[in-house]
């Protein structure tokens, strides 16, 4: 009582493992301290080395061997995540805040948390976090705006009730590409055309790899659709770049103001939009999720009925458990066995929160076969597997939900 009083008999800190280790136990304060860093650094050779020492020293102490048992096993199961106390006080008013700012501010929160996980992680990691932050304002009911080239900004922005995407989440898009935009949108007014926008903006700066990006994210939609663009963007560079150099030279136009608003409309022919399998590729390559192409969305009511599990809340207490997940299948590959020579597979399937090996093994495989088809959303289950610190997942079963609207 006297070591759990102030948390109500729970073990919260690691000060108080220490204090246990000490007062039942008899550990000094410096074995305390070894078996505190075993927890904290998840050491499980320590750990085991603790526990021994733990019940010879309660045992000595008087206690019963089931008693000592029981008491080393809440503090292993705190070990699991635990803290030190200033640590722990620390992460808690933070959640507090945190949940305040979210419950009564959700949009300037959200936009705040899309912001924050934009710069403070890279790499896969923060497609993850990114997805998962998209995923929580769909469910308060918060719409996410795909980047739009004439209203977003570096960052992510309210607009209205809504949040707009921001330049930088895009890929091979910079920040000098982004300031010679906005100071052309500033200085200019909103971009009336394609060709208006490559007129007014500095093209070392925005180059093709920057231009081709806006145009997959969906930054130029109020333009024409995206397969117009990346057809029309070729010619109608090359044309502005020509224009530009005899501007330098000084051969200017006879009716000189005249250039720039010639420039004002587009003259392309319109040609058909690229599927949607394409356009969500797009998507993924240069914003690392789907944004406005998610075929996903389909299935929301069937999916949200029947999972049981999202990817990326597979953790260590999953392995050797069967989720039910639904997912894009993203890729496939098929493989002969060494043993009967037989097909089986591996396929990856991305839900949004992140991605996931899939294994199929050969009876699996030939079972469904029919329905493991790349570029479709499949739901699935199937048991969690670990091997050196990564996940994946054996297959059991199959559902191709993009069949059933064919």
């Amino acid at each position: 009582e006297p070591i759990l009083e102030e948390s109500y008999g729970v073990i919260v800190y690691q000060e108080q493992c220490m204090e246990i280790a000490n007062k039942i136990a008899g550990f000094t304060m410096v074995e305390a301290d070894f078996l505190r860093m075993a927890m904290g650094k998840k050491k499980k050779k320590m750990m085991k080395e603790g526990k021994e020492k733990f019940l010879i020293g309660a045992i000595k102490k008087g206690y019963t061997k089931k008693f000592a048992l029981d008491l080393f096993a809440k503090i292993e199961t705190f070990s699991a995540y635990g803290f030190n106390k200033p640590h722990s006080v620390s992460y808690a008013f933070i959640a507090y805040w945190t949940a305040y700012m979210k419950a009564n501010h959700p949009v300037e929160y959200m936009t705040a948390l899309m912001t924050a996980e934009l710069h403070s992680t890279a790499g896969p990691m923060r497609e993850l976090k990114m997805a998962q932050a998209l995923e929580e304002s769909k469910r308060l009911k918060i719409e996410v705006l795909i980047p739009d080239i004439n209203k977003s900004f570096y960052n992510f922005s309210i607009e209205g009730r809504s949040i707009r995407f921001g330049l930088s989440a895009i890929k091979n898009v910079g920040s000098a590409a982004i300031d010679s935009l906005i100071e052309a949108r500033n200085n200019g007014g909103a971009f009336t055309s394609f060709r208006d926008m490559l007129f007014r903006v500095d093209l070392r700066k925005a180059n093709k790899k920057t231009i081709e990006s806006l145009i997959k994210a969906g930054a130029l939609d109020i333009f024409t659709n995206r397969a117009t663009l990346l057809s029309y963007y070729p010619q109608c560079v090359k044309e502005i770049a020509s224009h530009k150099e005899q501007m330098t030279n000084g051969q200017f136009g006879l009716f000189g103001d005249q250039d720039a608003a010639a420039y004002k409309s587009d003259n392309y022919t319109e040609i058909p939009e690229l599927s949607e399998d394409k356009l969500a590729e797009f998507e993924k390559e240069v914003i690392g999720f789907l944004l406005s192409h998610n075929p996903m969305d389909r299935h929301q009511e069937i999916i949200s009925a029947k999972i049981t599990k999202y990817i990326a809340e597979i953790g260590e207490a999953d392995v050797n458990k069967t989720y039910i997940f639904a997912g894009n299948l993203t890729q496939l590959k098929v493989v002969k066995t060494k043993k009967n020579n037989d097909d089986m597979a591996f396929i990856r399937v991305n839900d949004n929160s992140g991605s996931v090996e899939v294994i199929v093994f050969p009876k699996t495989y030939e079972a469904n076969k029919p329905d493991l088809i790349p570029n479709t959303v499949i739901l699935f289950k199937g048991k969690v597997s670990e091997r050196d610190g990564e996940y994946s997942i054996l297959l059991e079963k199959v559902v191709n939900l993009d069949k059933k609207l064919m």
